[in-house]
């Protein structure tokens, strides 16, 4: 007999889109300085547009909701999302603006200095949303970089009873604050959750806030894994052991997988597997987004570790 044949889940992320230059040298100098780069992409970017590659990585069909310019660079940023398995049919072009960009440097431990640089005529507007296509979508999931769209993303969702992912990361504590009880999982990265929380004590203060939190609050730590409250108690799935060659959307990756995982009916835990393993085999990989892996070798990483 034939397995069932199930439907791939349907996602939105939202988020800044951003075209990365991306070069990798033994060491980031001070000073001035001239250095040649190792290796180097230009490639499509920004948090929610790492995190739904990841997630069309993972099998999900995933739109990308955010703005670009009217240049030649919007262009290929469009093209290159498109390569990846990302729908581009709801990204606005506003007219007379430049597409966001970003230099980033990687050093050989895999750290990295970001310089982007936003044109405000991009504006900040979100009235223009397409959002009846909610009632097409399993899950939707956004970051900090548009907060006018989350906000509205978020919202209409919640009001459909969809699941919805938060990318807490470093912003104005206010936003976060903001943000973060409109969705169903709220997961900052370590730094995120320190503003958000206004307290360096990671633990106590996940403790604290989950317990008023209605859904599932947790922090990604990096190469130290995943922590979340549930039911009461403070749980935790370390990351596999991995050679870091660039932490670059590792991150991101995580969302993606996670929001996969989460939205296929996995418990918190094995999402939380599924996507540490995720972040950690494109820590792996130089340049950024491109080094998210694919679907069968996360499960065989998840099969190794867990």
């Amino acid at each position: 007999m034939n397995d069932p044949v199930v439907s791939p889940k349907r996602l939105i992320s939202l988020g800044a889109c951003v075209v990365d230059a991306i070069m990798k040298v033994d060491h980031i100098p001070g000073g001035d300085a001239k250095v040649m780069a190792e290796d180097g992409v230009v490639i499509g970017a920004g948090m929610a547009v790492a995190a739904a590659c990841a997630a069309a990585a993972m099998g999900a069909e995933v739109a990308v909701w955010g703005r670009i310019g009217s240049d030649r660079i919007g262009d290929f940023f469009l093209a290159d999302l498109e390569d990846a398995g990302v729908d581009t049919s709801a990204i606005h072009r506003a007219e007379g603006a430049r597409t966001a960009v970003s230099s980033v440097i990687v050093d050989a431990h895999g750290q990295r200095l970001v310089v982007p640089y936003f044109d405000t005529r991009l504006g900040f507007d979100a009235s223009w949303l397409p959002i009846e296509r909610l009632d097409d979508v399993d899950c939707v999931l956004a970051d900090t970089r548009w907060p006018n769209g989350a906000r509205r993303l978020l919202t209409e969702a919640r009001d459909r009873g969809l699941i919805r992912v938060f990318d807490g990361d470093v912003s104005a504590p206010a936003l976060l604050r903001e943000l973060a009880p409109l969705a169903s999982h709220a997961i900052f990265s370590e730094p995120g959750f320190k503003l958000f929380s206004d307290d360096g004590d990671v633990p106590a203060a996940l403790m604290r806030h989950a317990a008023a939190f209605d859904g599932c609050m947790g922090v990604t730590l990096g190469e130290r894994g995943f922590v979340w409250v549930e039911d009461g108690r403070l749980r935790e799935v370390p990351a596999p052991k991995v050679e870091v060659l660039d932490t670059l959307a590792a991150g991101d990756t995580f969302h993606g997988a996670f929001a996969v995982a989460i939205t296929e009916g996995k418990t918190i835990e094995v999402a939380a597997q599924f996507a540490c393993a995720a972040a950690a085999l494109k820590c792996t990989r130089f340049g950024g987004r491109t080094g998210i892996p694919t679907r069968p070798e996360v499960e065989a990483l998840v099969a190794a570790t867990y």
